[in-house]
């Protein structure tokens, strides 16, 4: 199967050929057909998330791997969870650092929005200040009971062994500890980036993959200082995706692989011939860039399955499913990007 629905029509003209061979970290890599893919489908997916933001009818593109499967969004911020994160965790509520910290570690740590909506109707605002295990134990127990599922398929989070039976109550003796220990004072007054990350990963079941993803959605926050282009660490889906696009060559220097596709993106897209305008002006920053190798991995299962990864995964597990809900697309304010406040209620996009 060839690539994506621009490459099934008759071929661009403008387009020039991906090169040959380029440098990254001192080594020569040699792109396959899967590094034009990464472009083509970032244009194609971005252009799919303004057609639905702006309330165009359906079909939002012409590419069927993308009808039929779900994709997230170039931009990690307008995804659905991380929507609800900035909007309803990060800028609502008390703003003090301890209490913003408290709450996105919380939310993050099931990384499921109806987790959080159970503990804010349970027990109303939540807040360290107020912190008490046995109700928050209480709530968590009583969805586990009935039946609910607590954390999201998104991605595996290890339970850490502090003494407790059952995995949410681990994890909520995981948050005291890093609260009581001063992790929030700590990541905050890090020098840099990579110092921030490092204070994450020295806490239990906390391993590089976890610590860079918590690490951002903390970075949304006011007082957070860091640049989403200071530091990036690649997780298993963008190393498969890496991988695709470059075959074992890409071994071990994954981050400046990324790093060469966040500062190359303009040329990219303009050798393409492909419109792309960023998010409001901003472009791809390097923990979206890590995502879309995510994505482009999947994508490639169906488009190139003749090129390997590492994994070995031949399907795309997840089906499209329309949500008719409002999108919302509100962004850190620090980004400059907003033109209201936050929304009064969240359904964001998917």
């Amino acid at each position: 199967m060839v690539t994506i629905a621009q490459e099934r029509q008759a071929p661009d003209a403008t387009a020039a050929p991906a090169p040959v061979s380029l440098r990254v970290a001192g080594r020569t890599l040699r792109p396959t057909a899967v590094f034009d893919t990464y472009w083509r489908f970032a244009a194609a997916r971005q252009a799919v998330y303004e057609a639905r933001l702006a309330r165009r009818p359906q079909p939002w593109t012409s590419d069927p791997i993308l009808a039929q499967h779900r994709f997230t969004n170039c931009y990690r911020a307008a995804d659905r969870v991380s929507q609800v994160l900035i909007g309803e965790v990060s800028y609502r509520g008390p703003q003090a650092w301890e209490e913003v910290f408290f709450r996105t570690l919380l939310f993050k740590i099931f990384n499921k929005i109806s987790t959080w909506h159970l503990l804010t109707d349970a027990l109303g605002e939540v807040r360290w200040e107020a912190y008490d295990y046995r109700a928050y134990d209480q709530a968590l127990s009583a969805a586990f009971a009935r039946g609910e599922r607590l954390y999201s398929a998104a991605y595996i989070v290890p339970p850490p062994h502090l003494g407790e039976d059952r995995k949410h109550r681990n994890h909520l003796r995981l948050l005291e500890m890093m609260m009581v220990s001063g992790a929030p004072e700590r990541v905050l007054e890090a020098g840099s980036m990579r110092q921030a990350y490092e204070v994450l990963l020295g806490y239990p079941a906390i391993g590089p993959f976890l610590a860079y993803q918590y690490l951002i959605d903390l970075n949304y926050a006011a007082p957070m200082p860091f640049s989403e282009m200071d530091f990036v660490v690649p997780g298993p889906g963008a190393r498969d995706g890496i991988r695709k696009c470059f075959g074992r060559s890409a071994d071990g220097i994954e981050a400046e692989v990324i790093r060469y596709m966040a500062d190359t993106q303009q040329e990219h897209f303009a050798r393409l011939g492909l419109p792309f305008s960023g998010l409001r002006g901003r472009p791809l920053q390097l923990i979206d860039c890590q995502n879309l190798f995510c994505e482009v991995d999947k994508y490639a299962r169906v488009a190139h399955p003749q090129i390997a990864g590492i994994s070995g995964r031949s399907r795309i597990k997840q089906a499209y499913r329309s949500d008719p809900a409002p999108m919302t697309s509100w962004f850190p304010p620090k980004w400059g990007l907003n033109g209201t406040e936050p929304p009064e209620t969240s359904s964001p996009a998917s």
